[in-house]
């Protein structure tokens, strides 16, 4: 299942969030402390400290962090 670190008020979160509504994907939201100091899961998958991160373990992706990065990866991976 695919994981998805966010925090609540993130612009560039709501952007990946979207992008995975868009294309239907099933996912799981980790919401993270609005405290970067407090970000000790995200630190671990993804070695840094900024949202959103995205986990998807069925093609080995252990920590992408960058919403641009992170949306393009979902529409080339599981777009049309």
């Amino acid at each position: 299942m695919r994981t998805l670190y966010v925090q609540p008020l993130c612009p560039y979160c709501r952007k990946v969030k979207r992008a995975l509504g868009d294309l239907g994907l099933d996912y799981e939201t980790e919401r993270v402390s609005f405290f970067k100091f407090r970000r000790d899961e995200v630190r671990e998958v993804s070695g840094q400290s900024q949202v959103p991160v995205l986990v998807d373990p069925d093609h080995g992706v252990e920590g992408m962090s960058e919403s641009d990065d992170i949306v393009e990866y979902l529409y080339e991976t599981y777009g049309e």
